[in-house]
């Protein structure tokens, strides 16, 4: 082969080898630039949604209030109503029924009146059944299927110990708490926990007055049946009857008591105490009604710091002689993974 040639075979072969090269070190688009912190604001965009009631002087809920019609203030600043929801929107609701052995003697009321609460609910209502007594089990997630509910309202028996905190923190932590739109736990106890070991008194508070749902509570008074069914009615010892947690019988129910309106106050709701299966049916009534003519709002807050601190809460209204109800304080709390606006 002649001398050029070679040469120019050569001058060939480096072109297509730095033509390939050229291809495979091509660079790929350019990320898009990060800003540094000091060029971006965070805000948290943590929604603080708070259910409210209004009614008249005269008890009679008012139903045709609009966003302009609400001032929302959190620590005496107001905020600024960037989330409304009318009363006609549909709720999910925790329905949570003691079913310990201090139940037995009122089993049947509370089934009752826990269906006649179900058919009282909207057709877009979503209910949760949970069931306690030592342990805490779901008896139906979210439904809309009214006759579902009652079926597994009706076929629970009772038995065992009393884990209500646990109950409340499974309603509270787990099962409400990714649950959008309005919301709320009803509770039906005695109020006397004797075996929960994992959530207290305490702790349970604080977890209702970080969800953003109402809780409302039904006390039935069982330590006259408990007392009966151990010792007997006359027995003179039957106040010094004790819980498993080694309380006296007054003193478990003064404390369950206080429990129910502590717990039933900081996150906006009601208690109720029902003596007779007639009282205990009109709280439900009372409750569902509740439920269907409150309003929801929301804001962003305009306070950004001290995470995990209480704050006080007040909203009002532009209707002369009106009586709000809404929760009075809540713990702010941004979770995890919560997205950012810039």
């Amino acid at each position: 082969m002649k001398k050029s040639n070679v040469v120019l075979l050569l001058l060939l072969s480096l072109l297509v080898s730095s033509h390939a090269s050229a291809q495979q070190q091509k660079p790929t688009p350019e990320s898009p630039r990060r800003a540094d912190d000091d060029d971006v604001v965070r805000v948290s965009t943590t929604l603080v949604t708070v259910p409210v009631s209004v009614m008249d002087r005269q008890g009679r809920f008012i139903h045709d209030l609009g966003k302009q019609d609400f001032r929302i203030y959190e620590d005496d600043v107001e905020q600024e109503v960037a989330f409304f929801e009318t009363p006609d929107k549909p709720f999910t609701v925790a329905l949570m029924l003691d079913v310990s052995d201090s139940a037995r003697l009122k089993l049947a009321d509370i089934q009752e009146a826990a269906v006649a609460f179900l058919e009282q609910l909207r057709p877009a209502d979503r209910v949760i059944v949970i069931a306690f007594n030592r342990d805490v089990t779901v008896m139906t997630e979210a439904t809309a299927d009214p006759a579902l509910a009652a079926a597994a309202i009706r076929r629970r028996r009772t038995g065992g110990g009393t884990s209500l905190y646990e109950a409340v923190s499974e309603a509270v932590a787990q099962r409400l708490r990714n649950v959008g739109g309005r919301k709320a736990v009803v509770l039906f106890t005695d109020g006397v926990d004797t075996s929960s070991r994992r959530a207290s008194f305490e702790s349970t508070l604080r977890a209702a007055e970080e969800l953003d749902a109402l809780v409302y509570t039904i006390q039935y008074r069982t330590d006259d049946d408990v007392a009966a069914g151990l010792t007997g009615a006359q027995n003179p010892d039957a106040g010094r009857l004790v819980t498993a947690k080694g309380e006296s019988l007054d003193t478990a129910y003064k404390r369950a008591g206080l429990y129910l309106r502590l717990l039933a106050d900081r996150a906006g709701g009601r208690s109720f105490r029902a003596g007779s299966s007639a009282l205990l049916a009109e709280a439900f009534r009372h409750i569902a009604e509740e439920l269907r003519r409150q309003y929801s709002l929301g804001y962003y807050p305009k306070n950004r710091s001290a995470e995990g601190k209480r704050r006080r809460l007040r909203v009002s209204v532009s209707t002369s002689d009106a009586v709000v109800r809404a929760r009075r304080g809540y713990i702010y709390k941004v979770e995890a993974g919560t997205p950012e606006r810039d």
